[in-house]
């Protein structure tokens, strides 16, 4: 799992200079200035790439799963192949998002 996370965790950071990386409730996360947009969750049998603001986000091919107000993820299992395109998409998208709702004050 942990190089499904890895991977997953270095197409987020390639989104902008600016993308920060912390470590938040465990999971290692990425932010813009100090807003999370994103996180990757390794675990035994899957990892999680989880959006802090999943909810708001269009996802036309139903991969993000979740019932929370705000947060979704997409559950990468091994040998069950995800669409790499639509997920780096989905990545792209919650990283301007979080500019959006974040703008730089200068």
């Amino acid at each position: 799992m942990d190089a499904i996370a890895r991977l997953w965790f270095a197409s987020m950071r390639q989104c902008d200079p600016d993308v920060r990386e912390l470590l938040h409730d465990g999971f290692a996360t990425v932010c813009v200035r100090r807003a999370p947009f994103a996180y990757v969750a390794a675990f035994r049998a899957h990892v999680n790439i989880g959006f802090f603001h999943g909810a708001a986000l269009a996802d036309p091919a139903s991969m993000l799963q979740g019932t929370g107000k705000a947060m979704r993820h997409v559950k990468v299992i091994p040998g069950h192949p995800r669409n790499v395109v639509v997920l780096t998409a989905l990545i792209t998208t919650a990283y301007v998002d979080v500019q959006r709702r974040w703008p730089d004050d200068g």
